[in-house]
């Protein structure tokens, strides 16, 4: 079921992608919610959206912590 809410998250954050405070939200809940190397594979994912909306870059801070 990890795996699930794994590929749910990155659903919902390439929805959410539009708007950066919203995204934000969305990368704090995950962290909460989801393993660490399941954080790590997120991170990753985010990166890659990073590269096409720079906007995003912000919410690598809360990957961090």
């Amino acid at each position: 079921m990890a795996r699930a809410m794994l590929e749910y998250t990155k659903t919902v954050l390439k929805k959410v992608s539009f708007d950066v405070t919203l995204f934000c939200k969305e990368v704090q809940k995950a962290v909460q919610r989801l393993l660490p190397y399941e954080i790590e594979e997120l991170k990753l994912f985010i990166l890659s959206l990073v590269q096409q909306k720079p906007e995003l870059n912000q919410s690598l801070v809360y990957l961090n912590a």
